[in-house]
């Protein structure tokens, strides 16, 4: 028997107020609907049937990438309606689970759950109870606790609508059984649509036991309906992101003020501070620490890294004992070797930097090779761009590069090679020798500073 799951996605989400469809709404840095995906891979799924509406099409062209089979729900006839749509490209002997598009959060365990505790013949629920379940579905109990229906918001009566119990809309059953209780379906409700949950009440007519199975926690079947929820399940998910970190040796200085937007792996020692960003796959070596009002994007840190406050680096790699900023830009296809010390108002770009070398303030490093040992001077700038082609600066080992000097790209400093402050270095500077390329000074007799002409 296969493992074919569906995710709902077809909702317009009206209630975001934007034109982006909900489910391309990120949470953590990733769609809600990839983040969804994600969790229904790890269950090893034969297949995962996305369906979505007419207003979707967009998120299918977007999300070509994920790997998935998109079916369209042509009109928006409810959610049983929807899952009518994939049982088509389903065989009977299937297992299929229900998930949705626009809760995030769910967790592999809890789904494991569900679906060891479901037997073949039966169906399966997930469920939670919540302080106030205004808006939910609510549980219906028999006298012997048995689940036998679910009652809508909309259409429960008093007594119902404190049945602090409610349905998550996750579910599983097998295809010959959904097939046959959703032909069933009959649109008597105040919304006028097939409810897949009303396949509950079908089940248990037919002579079915409904297993119902708790979710770990609230948090992980709550939906998405307005960028205030939206807003409110990223502090959440960004919290329990930072315990967890926490819980395996990353000291976190304040966990409200964390944001990790893709994937971050962090051995343990590792520091870090308020307000840093990570976005993409970033990796950080033990006794690293990550200063305030960082961002990351892309980049792998070495062990007993530094990292100064209000740095951006992106797609580059930092080895170990080196130190960047505070206020220094690494941009892509950068690498900063050990024990380099990168100081503040640095911007490097396509450059390697070799063992023991520093740029320590206010330069602009752009295509170059450094070796080892070399002093960058401050304001030192490699000129890189003649207005139509990049060109390369090599920097050998044990070099000193003055104050203020300007290297012309392409050029080559020499091995322990010395370049006078202010220098304007349009052609290679021998190894092991002082060079200076900057006009003679002169002082000019006579001269007077211009006076403000006096306005009328």
């Amino acid at each position: 028997m296969n493992l074919n799951i569906i995710i709902l996605a077809a909702g317009n989400g009206k209630r975001m107020n934007t034109e982006l469809p909900k489910v391309m709404h990120k949470l953590g840095g990733l769609t809600l609907l990839e983040r969804v995906v994600r969790t229904a891979e790890n269950l090893d799924p034969a297949a995962i049937y996305v369906v979505y509406g007419n207003n979707g099409q967009r998120a299918r062209v977007e999300m070509a990438h994920l790997n998935v089979e998109w079916v369209e729900q042509p009109n928006a006839l409810g959610t049983g309606h929807a899952v009518q749509q994939v049982l088509p490209h389903l065989h009977s002997d299937d297992q299929i689970l229900i998930l949705y598009g626009d809760v995030p959060l769910i967790s592999k365990q809890t789904l494991q759950t569900l679906l060891a505790s479901t037997n073949p013949d039966e169906l399966g629920l997930v469920v939670t109870k919540l302080q106030n379940p205004t808006g939910f579905g609510r549980i219906i109990r028999n006298q012997q606790g048995e689940v036998v229906a679910i009652v809508e918001q909309k259409d429960a009566n008093i007594e119902q609508h404190s049945i602090p119990e409610v349905n998550t809309g996750i579910m599983t059953a097998s295809a010959r059984n959904l097939k046959e209780w959703l032909q069933q379906l009959k649109p008597h409700n105040a919304q006028n649509e097939y409810y897949l949950t009303d396949i509950i009440a079908i089940a248990t007519a037919n002579g079915k036991t409904i297993q119902d199975v708790s979710a770990q926690s609230n948090e992980e079947v709550r939906g998405i309906n307005t960028l205030i929820e939206l807003a409110q399940l990223e502090r959440i998910y960004q919290r329990q992101t930072a315990e967890r970190f926490m819980e395996e040796g990353v000291m976190i200085i304040d966990p409200n003020r964390f944001d990790v937007r893709g994937d971050l792996t962090a051995e343990p020692n590792v520091t870090i501070d308020i307000n840093v960003i990570f976005e993409g796959n970033v990796t950080i070596g033990a006794f690293s620490s990550i200063g305030p009002h960082v961002i990351l994007r892309n980049v792998k840190i070495g062990q007993n890294v530094k990292i100064e406050s209000h740095c951006v680096i992106e797609d580059a790699e930092l080895e170990d004992y080196c130190t960047v900023g505070p206020f220094a830009r690494i941009r892509p296809r950068t690498r900063i070797g050990k024990h380099v010390r990168i100081g503040n108002f640095v911007e490097i770009k396509s450059s390697q930097l070799g063992e023991g070398s520093k740029v320590l303030h206010l330069s602009y490093i752009g295509d170059a090779t450094i070796g080892q040992n070399v002093n960058i001077g401050a304001g030192t700038i490699t000129v890189n761009y003649d207005g139509v082609n990049k060109h390369q600066t090599i920097i050998e080992d044990n070099a000193f590069v003055g104050c203020d000097s300007q290297l012309i790209a392409p050029v080559k400093i020499g091995e322990g090679a010395y370049i006078g402050a202010g220098s304007i270095v349009t052609a290679d500077a021998p190894a092991h020798q002082l060079t200076i390329a900057r006009a003679r000074q002169r002082s000019i007799e006579g001269w007077k500073r211009k006076v403000k002409k006096e306005t009328t």
